[in-house]
């Protein structure tokens, strides 16, 4: 049986995975960034132990296509996310480590 505190990092992590897998190539543009980024918050943040998010895109990555808009990249995401299972708490991000983005623990 996982403790709360390898249950906290799982959640951390599956959480990471999914909201990187499921909206990478999102359409995105310097004008439309904050409300994806508030769309992510808020849809994470719905799942259960998700204690707090914090979306942020890096507009200078969005470089515009013929239609003026950018696919989101993984590179652009910069997320922290804090998980909390049975007053054990975990905290980790994706980080940028040459040019690939890693999910790491953090605390």
């Amino acid at each position: 049986m996982p403790t709360a505190r390898e249950q906290a990092a799982f959640e951390a992590g599956i959480k990471l995975g999914a909201l990187y897998h499921q909206w990478v190539g999102t359409p995105v543009s310097p004008g439309t960034a904050a409300s994806i980024e508030s769309a992510i918050q808020k849809s994470v943040k719905l799942q259960p132990h998700v204690e707090e998010i914090n979306v942020r895109l890096d507009r200078e990555l969005m470089k515009p296509n013929i239609f003026g808009y950018s696919e989101l990249q993984g590179l652009m995401l910069r997320v922290e996310i804090t998980t909390r299972v049975h007053g054990e708490t975990c905290r980790a991000r994706l980080r940028q480590e040459e040019d690939y983005p890693l999910m790491e623990i953090v605390e």
